[in-house]
């Protein structure tokens, strides 16, 4: 039997942990995760150690942050004047906003500081500069 290559569709169960072994996403109560091996649905990290896995094969990958969702973006940390928000709007650090972009579509961001008159916004992915493991089992190759 031939393992998992780029162009399979595969299911695998996962379980995605950081480093301190806080579990951020897992697909033990769902149904299994499909996807295209090596057609960039999934970090590359994760790609990269389902490929050569066998049905059944299970395995634990650590991927660093530039293999997963990159590093932070100092960019994409912005000051936002207050008088630009909601008047009904309390921000808190930790808050989950979403911001419209010039297309019109929403960017889910996160308050990473409130000042006087300001408040400072992350609109990097909230595993961006994380290193990741995965437990990964592969469960179909179709």
């Amino acid at each position: 039997m031939s393992g998992a290559k780029k162009g399979d569709s595969v299911k695998v169960h996962y379980t995605g942990k950081l480093h301190d072994g806080s579990v951020f996403d897992s697909s033990l109560n769902r149904e299994p995760l499909e996807f295209e091996v090596g057609a960039g649905m999934m970090i590359a990290g994760f790609d990269k150690a389902v490929d050569g896995m066998n049905v059944g094969d299970k395995k634990t990958a650590k991927i660093p942050a530039a293999e997963a969702y990159g590093e932070k973006n100092t960019e994409m940390i912005i000051e936002v004047p207050k008088a630009q928000l909601p008047p009904d709007l309390k921000p808190e650090v930790g808050q989950q906003l979403s911001m419209q972009q010039p297309n019109g579509q929403a960017l889910p961001v996160v308050v990473s500081n409130v000042m006087e008159e300001t408040v400072e916004i992350d609109a990097n992915h909230p595993l961006a500069g994380k290193d990741l493991v995965f437990d990964i089992e592969l469960v179909e190759i179709k």
